[in-house]
């Protein structure tokens, strides 16, 4: 077993599912890659039904996790950014690999994500 942050997890694969599990870490961490740097607005406005309370839980997390960093654009009206911490990036093989993995999934099911992409934004 392994004690982390007041949580017991039972492999190392456990400690990652931890901190980018569920259904949003993921894709707020791969928008914020591709994207390097992304307000609050645009991570919710990429992010179709999440709701404001998960989208600010999950950033907290992801900030105190050490993956996400905010930082202050204006204050009046307050205005932040997020951007990746180098542990973020040394995700950025995941990002890749899940993105590339489901463009294929979706060519094998008739959907050209690629050449189609604007209809997704």
């Amino acid at each position: 077993m392994i004690k982390l942050n007041n949580k017991i997890y039972t492999c190392p694969v456990d400690v990652t599912l931890g901190l980018i599990g569920g259904k949003w870490k993921l894709l707020i961490l791969s928008h914020v890659y591709i994207n390097k740097k992304r307000s609050y607005s645009e991570i919710r406005n990429n992010l179709p039904g999440i709701s404001e309370k998960m989208l600010s839980q999950q950033l907290k997390e992801l900030e105190r996790d050490g993956l996400l960093q905010k930082t202050t654009i204006t204050q009046k009206p307050l205005r932040v950014a997020y951007s990746l911490t180098r542990q973020g990036k040394s995700l950025s093989a995941l990002y890749r690999f899940t993105s590339n993995w489901g463009i294929k999934y979706l060519k094998q099911h008739g959907i050209d994500y690629i050449k189609d992409q604007d209809l997704y934004k």
